[in-house]
């Protein structure tokens, strides 16, 4: 049965919503059936996504409010709004927000949501593995809430694809 198409939420009503310590994602596309998945993100100010790489998707990313910073490589391009980016996969990529907080929206190929979150949760038992004699460390602060992507960054505050807060210890 295809998903009912229309328009799907306001992003002025959104922002009335926002507090300006709040990050994370303020919407997501959740209709069944769908072939993309699309976010509305905010990074509180200052707040940062650390150099991460999306191995198997193309991200196109919009600024809707706030500014701040899209770094690809070695290269640092400043973000305002009406702002459109294209992340290619494979491209090394980090965000940072300005002083009043960065909102974008993101675009991209959907993936099954239960394989990232088996995926994510398998590659932290992995990764928590200790040598023979040891007590395996627990990475599950490290687990996005959201979409179960394991942060590959030991001090990671923020989930790389989604910009939720992740757990503390």
């Amino acid at each position: 049965m295809p998903a009912v198409s229309g328009v799907l939420g306001r992003l002025s009503e959104l922002m009335r919503e926002v507090t300006a310590d709040r990050g994370g994602a303020l919407w997501r596309l959740a209709a069944e059936g769908r072939q993309l998945d699309s976010n509305v993100i905010r990074l509180p100010a200052e707040a940062r996504v650390d150099f991460h790489v999306e191995p198997d998707l193309d991200v196109l990313l919009y600024v809707a409010d706030g500014s701040g910073w899209l770094d690809v490589a070695d290269t640092r391009q400043e973000l305002e709004p009406g702002c459109v980016a294209w992340l290619p996969h494979g491209a090394r990529r980090a965000l940072s927000a300005g002083a009043d907080g960065l909102v974008y929206l993101t675009v991209h190929r959907r993936r099954p949501g239960l394989a990232i979150r088996a995926a994510a949760r398998e590659a932290a038992v992995q990764e928590a593995a200790a040598p023979e004699g040891g007590e395996p460390a627990c990475l599950l602060h490290r687990v996005c809430t959201e979409c179960g992507r394991l942060a590959q960054e030991r001090d990671a505050r923020y989930c790389a694809r989604c910009g939720t807060r992740l757990p503390t210890d």
